[in-house]
C-alpha cells in the first residue's frame, strides 16, 4: 500500500522554508517519484498536438456523495464505473441524430478531490464542438456556445451509473465495511440507491472562456500529483497542518482561505485519493480513444473541418467612375430608421396630427424629418 513520509526541506529538491511535507510514496518501488512537472508538460505538449480546429467545451460528472460514500470503500470498480457511464452517456448524445448526429472524440481525467482534500470524486473532459458524421463524409459543428443539453446529459449519466452499480453488486464485484456492512444485502442496497433516481446530478458542460489550452494546463496540473500541491502547504509541526484551499460557496477574493488540520486527519484525507495501483486517470474515448489508427483518423478530422469552413470572397472594390455618382445619390436622400425618405419629399399636409403621432410610432419618426427638414436640418 502506498504510504506517506516526511520530506526535510532540507534535502536538494525542496525549495520551500517549510519543516516538513507529505509527499506519496509507491510500495511496489520502494523509492519516492521525482519532480513530476517534466511529466505534466509532456502530456500538455501531446495534447495541445492533438487539438482541431474547432470550439472546445469543459465538461464535468460529478458523482453524488451518498455514492461517493461507497466509492472509497471501491475505488477501483467504483472509479472504473464513473469513467464508463460518464463517457457513454456522451458519445450516445452526441451520435443521436436529434442532438449532433456525430462520432466525437474527448479525454477524460478522473479527480478525486475537493480544494479541502475532501473526498469528491468527479472527472473533467475536453470536448470538441462537434464531430465527424455518422456515415463519415463530413464535420457536423455544434453551436460555438452550446455543445448539449445538460439535464439529458445528468438523466442519462444517473440511469446509466445507478444500472452499472447494481450489475456490479449482483456480480459480488462491491465490498463493504464499516457503517456500510449491512449494503451486502441485495435489497438493502436497492433502498440505499433508490433515493438516488429522484435527485439532480451535476453535470457541467460549459465553453472555455480562454480556449482548450486553458483547460489543458488546469488539467496538467493534477493528472501527475495528487490531491494537494507544496505551494499550497503554509505550516505543519507536531499540532497540525495548515494549507490555503478555496471555498466554492464564497464569491470574491474572501474565497481563499486557510485551513489547519492534526496531523492525522491530514494523512487521512491524503490517502483517501490515492489511487489503486495501476488504475488510470486519464483516458481517452471516441476519436481520441488510443489505437493505431488514431493518427489517420485525426488527419482526417482535419481534412474534414477545412472542408467544412466557409470560404471568404474578396470584397468587390468599388468604381472609381461610379464613385462620385454614389456620392450624389447618397446626398440626395436622408435616412430615418430603416426607412430613407428623398429630400423635398415632406411638406405641411405630409404631417401627421398631434392626437396620430401619439398613436403611430412610424408617422412619429416621419414627422420628426419633416420637422427638421423645414428648419432646414438634415
Amino acid at each position: 500500500m502506498p504510504i506517506v513520509v516526511t520530506c526535510m526541506w532540507t534535502a536538494p529538491q525542496c525549495d520551500s522554508s517549510l519543516t516538513s511535507t507529505l509527499w506519496h510514496i509507491d510500495a511496489g518501488s520502494g523509492r519516492r517519484p521525482p519532480h513530476q512537472g517534466s511529466q505534466a508538460r509532456a502530456w500538455l505538449e501531446a495534447r495541445q498536438a492533438e487539438l482541431l480546429e474547432a470550439p472546445y467545451f469543459h465538461v464535468v460528472f460529478t458523482l453524488p456523495p451518498r455514492i461517493g460514500a461507497i466509492a472509497f470503500q471501491n475505488k477501483a470498480v467504483i472509479y472504473d464505473l464513473l469513467f464508463k457511464a460518464s463517457a457513454e452517456t456522451l458519445l450516445a448524445i452526441a451520435a443521436d441524430p436529434k442532438r449532433l448526429g456525430v462520432k466525437i472524440g474527448f479525454t477524460s481525467v478522473l479527480h478525486t478531490w475537493g480544494s479541502a482534500m475532501t473526498h469528491h470524486p468527479h472527472v473533467h473532459m475536453i470536448v470538441p464542438g462537434g464531430g465527424i458524421s455518422l456515415d463519415g463524409s463530413r464535420w457536423i459543428s455544434s453551436a460555438e456556445d452550446y455543445l448539449l443539453p445538460v439535464p439529458v446529459l445528468s438523466r442519462m449519466f444517473r440511469g446509466k451509473m445507478l444500472a452499472m452499480l447494481k450489475t456490479a453488486h449482483n456480480a459480488g464485484r462491491l465490498q463493504f465495511f464499516g457503517p456500510h456492512t449491512d449494503l451486502a444485502d441485495k435489497a438493502a442496497f436497492k433502498a440505499f440507491l433508490e433515493p438516488l433516481y429522484h435527485t439532480k446530478w451535476h453535470v457541467y458542460a460549459k465553453r472555455p472562456f480562454a480556449g482548450p489550452e486553458q483547460v489543458l494546463a488546469y488539467l496538467a496540473r493534477y493528472t501527475h500529483r495528487v490531491a494537494i500541491s507544496s505551494s499550497r502547504l503554509i505550516g505543519a509541526d507536531d499540532q497540525g497542518v495548515t494549507f490555503k484551499y478555496k471555498d466554492y460557496r464564497s464569491a470574491g477574493p474572501g474565497r481563499y482561505k486557510t485551513m489547519t488540520v492534526a496531523p492525522g486527519e491530514f494523512i487521512r484525507r491524503f490517502m483517501l485519493h490515492i489511487l489503486p495501483k495501476g488504475f488510470h486517470r486519464i483516458r481517452h474515448y471516441g476519436l481520441l480513444a488510443r489505437s493505431r489508427t488514431k493518427a489517420d483518423t485525426l488527419a482526417r478530422a482535419r481534412e474534414l473541418i477545412e472542408l467544412a469552413m466557409p470560404v471568404q470572397k474578396p470584397r468587390p472594390q468599388p468604381d472609381q467612375d461610379q464613385a462620385p455618382a454614389r456620392a450624389e445619390a447618397v446626398d440626395e436622400r436622408r435616412s430615418v430608421g430603416s426607412r430613407r425618405w428623398p429630400r423635398g419629399a415632406c411638406s405641411e399636409r405630409d404631417r401627421p396630427a398631434p392626437a396620430r403621432v401619439r398613436g403611430t410610432g412610424a408617422w412619429h419618426r416621419r414627422a420628426t424629418w419633416c420637422d427638421r427638414a423645414a428648419r432646414g436640418r438634415p
